[in-house]
């Protein structure tokens, strides 16, 4: 009987080392995919942003970027009113219970052959069905992979084979000045490019999203170019073109678009986590002001100043008290609320952070271990 159960024990060892030896090396064997790691494949260029440009370099960049901006089509189904299916309140009142279907247009663009679309959330947002249309020509139905309202951009998936694919560029290379294209669908009327400069960077405190760093370019953007690419010279992307400021409705020569890093960010983070992981350590920042650094006894005017502190948050538990400035986060210099907020969103948490602390008393470096930043009811609500 032993003898059986030995012979027995050892065939079921040799029959399972070969099913993970075919598993792993023949998976199509068994009728399985192989198990692949969620990396979004992109092109990248570490050239650096070409500040020259004239015509010719006009038409290039036009050429090489425009194949992988799409035009995005989005409906939603009408609301329909609690009589609207009521044979009786029909014939008496006709469709009032009815309302009309709704949509909408905007841009987005192709950012990897495996059909990864980087658009607006507000272009998509409450869409019933989207629709996106190619410069070749074709069309196709899109899933959202995942949406991101703070920093109002979304994630679709076209299934769709030999797509034009932009390069990513590097956004933190730009400067003020250098020469930039905006390629979208303006009012639906079709692709079109425009041209301009980059007016200014790093613009925050517009109310436009919870996290703001934003390029602003005179180059001509209207409604309908939302989730469309601004690229260099090069024909590299930059940012995606997202607001404009207008008393109009249309241009004044005023728009902002997010920047290719911070969009690399959040492609990454959705398509492997499914959403986006901010840190938070649970304080209530202020600008620092001359009136309040004087109030506070201190003698810097830099940083951005701790006036509220979470009871049993992480600051709290780091030893952040009322009065406290913040000069830096993991080594990120900060100046204001804006940047504190985005350098703390960008901390990991679970994982602890220096942060330098200005007192009454001196200087100080406490280490703080950030949690997990919550997403607003108001954005919880809207999903």
């Amino acid at each position: 009987m032993k003898r059986l159960w030995l012979v027995f024990s050892q065939s079921v060892t040799v029959l399972l080392a070969a099913f993970f030896v075919i598993a792993t090396l023949k998976p199509e064997w068994l009728n399985r995919k192989p198990i692949v790691a969620s990396v979004v494949p992109v092109f990248e260029s570490n050239e650096p942003v070409a500040s020259g440009g004239g015509t010719q370099g006009f038409s290039a960049a036009a050429r090489i970027a425009s194949p992988a901006v799409v035009s995005i089509n989005t409906s939603k189904a009408p609301e329909t009113g609690p009589l609207a299916n009521d044979p009786w309140s029909r014939f008496f009142f006709g469709e009032q219970g009815q309302s009309q279907p709704q949509a909408g247009l905007g841009s987005g663009v192709i950012v990897s052959p495996a059909g990864y679309i980087l658009t607006n959330n507000h272009v998509i947002e409450e869409a019933d069905q989207i629709e996106v249309l190619l410069n070749d020509g074709r069309k196709s139905a899109a899933q959202v992979i995942g949406t991101d309202p703070e920093t109002d951009l979304a994630i679709l998936k076209v299934d769709l084979k030999e797509l034009p694919v932009i390069t990513l560029g590097d956004s933190d290379g730009l400067a003020i000045g250098d020469q930039v294209l905006a390629i979208g669908n303006p009012f639906g009327v079709g692709q079109t490019v425009t041209s301009g400069i980059v007016s200014a960077l790093g613009r925050t405190q517009l109310g436009i999203n919870t996290f703001e760093n934003f390029i602003q370019t005179d180059a001509a953007i209207n409604p309908g170019n939302s989730g469309g690419a601004l690229v260099d010279t090069g024909g590299r992307l930059m940012g995606i073109n997202t607001a404009i400021y207008s008393r109009s409705g249309g241009s004044m020569g005023i728009g902002f678009a997010i920047p290719t890093s911070t969009a690399k960010n959040v492609l990454e983070a959705i398509v492997r986590d499914g959403q986006v992981t901010r840190g938070w350590i649970g304080v209530e920042p202020q600008d620092l002001s001359p009136e309040l650094a004087e109030s506070f006894g201190l003698s810097t005017n830099v940083g951005v100043i701790i006036t509220g502190v979470l009871q049993n948050g992480p600051a709290a538990k780091a030893g952040i008290r009322p009065g406290d400035v913040i000069t830096q986060v993991a080594g990120r210099s900060v100046s204001n609320v804006a940047q504190l907020l985005s350098a703390v969103a960008a901390l990991k948490p679970g994982t602890a952070a220096q942060l330098d602390v200005v007192r009454k008393d001196g200087k100080e470096t406490i280490e703080v271990t950030p949690g997990k930043r919550t997403r607003p009811r108001l954005q919880e609500q809207q999903r």
